[in-house]
């Protein structure tokens, strides 16, 4: 059957756990294991957070995650989630790809990276003043 979710949050680190624990729980149905769930905990943490650190460096803004249930496999159904901001965007998209990129000095900017890592596939739409949008699938893989 398919289902989907969709949580509209404050754009404040505290919803960075409840948009991580909301995902995890949604994921849980869909047959990964624990080390799977794990990792898109990783992924989502990290998108979210990036729409808390850089969409709106002026402060108020919200971020929706939206969670929903894909194609079917053999070891179970795909989880494809979508992270969006209406924010300020990313103006360069290759360049904040790179490994260890970041436009906050103390930051490792590593978290496209680990998101391209844990997940199946990743895309990243932005534009300068219109938001970001990622897009992540995960595909169960258990044996």
């Amino acid at each position: 059957m398919k289902n989907e979710m969709r949580l509209t949050l404050r754009c404040v680190p505290s919803n960075v756990a409840v948009a991580r624990i909301a995902v995890a729980t949604f994921a849980a149905s869909l047959g990964f294991s624990v080390s799977e769930i794990e990792e898109v905990k990783v992924a989502v943490s990290e998108a979210v957070s990036n729409a808390v650190l850089h969409a709106y460096p002026d402060g108020e803004g919200e971020v929706t995650v939206w969670a929903r249930t894909g194609e079917d496999g053999p070891l179970g159904t795909e989880l494809v989630v979508e992270v969006e901001d209406a924010g300020v965007g990313i103006p360069d998209i290759a360049k904040a790809k790179e490994p260890g990129y970041s436009t906050i000095p103390e930051h490792m900017g590593l978290g496209l990276s680990f998101m391209e890592s844990f997940m199946d596939s990743l895309s990243l739409e932005s534009a300068p003043g219109k938001g970001t949008t990622v897009r992540m699938v995960k595909r169960p893989c258990r044996q």
